[in-house]
């Protein structure tokens, strides 16, 4: 090998050298480092989280968001029972007071938009519904969330402020259920959020009623104290409530918190 072919063979290497990753113990170079992050979110969240999470994943490279969506009370259970998450967003405050009681949140939660109830019923409202006592008839199928999920303990509290009962046929563990009832014709109406029946378009008629000021749902965020990625999580609550996570739920039709 002549000196000219020596030292492109140098400089080769060297070069080799400068673009592999350094190991400190001098191992082979290691792939980047992929994060994950585990959000359980409130099932009323499923559409603008989604949203959220696509945009985290674009502005953080290299980290993958996944999410389980369901009622907040389910949430709640299954991280109690050691389920690995890094966020919790619950539809309501008490079910995050649970998660706090448990010892499951590192540091304070934050809140960061809130809901309201309306009717729901299959296109046309086939069965005249115009206000919440309707749904109190006799012959009225009406579908709601268990009293433990956030919209369910909702719909009790308009109960109770109205005096008006409701003998439903189903109670459901999360909104997006009561809303598959109606969307698949099994009810004449439900109770879910005004955001879900939005998020419907034509699937379904919604019909606002007043009393739903009376039983307003506030949704939290905050970190868990068992995260594996805390620095991100704290990233995606700063997401959320930041201006980028505001319009999104604006425009899906949540309220200011």
């Amino acid at each position: 090998m002549n000196s000219s072919t020596a030292a492109a063979v140098v400089v080769s290497v060297a070069l080799l050298a400068g673009c592999a990753s350094p190991s400190p113990d001098g191992a082979s170079p290691q792939p980047s480092r992929v994060d994950h992050l585990t959000v359980f979110a409130a099932a009323s969240l499923t559409s603008t989280f989604t949203e959220l999470g696509a945009a985290f994943e674009s502005a953080h490279p290299g980290t993958t968001v996944t999410f389980n969506f369901a009622g907040s009370s389910s949430l709640v259970t299954q991280l109690a029972e050691g389920a690995p998450a890094d966020v919790f967003a619950s539809a309501d405050t008490a079910n995050m007071s649970k998660a706090a009681d448990a010892g499951l949140l590192s540091g304070d939660p934050v809140d960061f938009a809130s809901n309201t109830l309306t009717i729901v019923t299959p296109p046309g409202n086939p069965r005249g519904i115009t206000s919440f006592a309707d749904l109190a008839a006799p012959g009225i199928q009406v579908v709601v969330c268990a009293p433990q999920v956030p919209c369910g303990a909702a719909a009790a509290g308009v109960e109770q402020a109205t005096g008006v009962t409701l003998t439903p046929v189903s109670e459901e563990s999360a909104v997006t259920d009561v809303l598959g009832k109606i969307t698949s014709g099994q009810a004449d109406a439900g109770l879910v959020y005004a955001t879900d029946a939005a998020g419907a378009g034509d699937k379904v008629t919604a019909i606002a009623f007043p009393e739903s000021a009376d039983a307003v749902n506030t949704y939290p965020i905050a970190a868990l104290s068992e995260s594996a990625n805390p620095a991100a999580a704290q990233r995606f609550i700063e997401l959320v409530t930041g201006p980028q996570g505001q319009q999104v739920l604006t425009s899906a039709g949540f309220a200011g918190p």
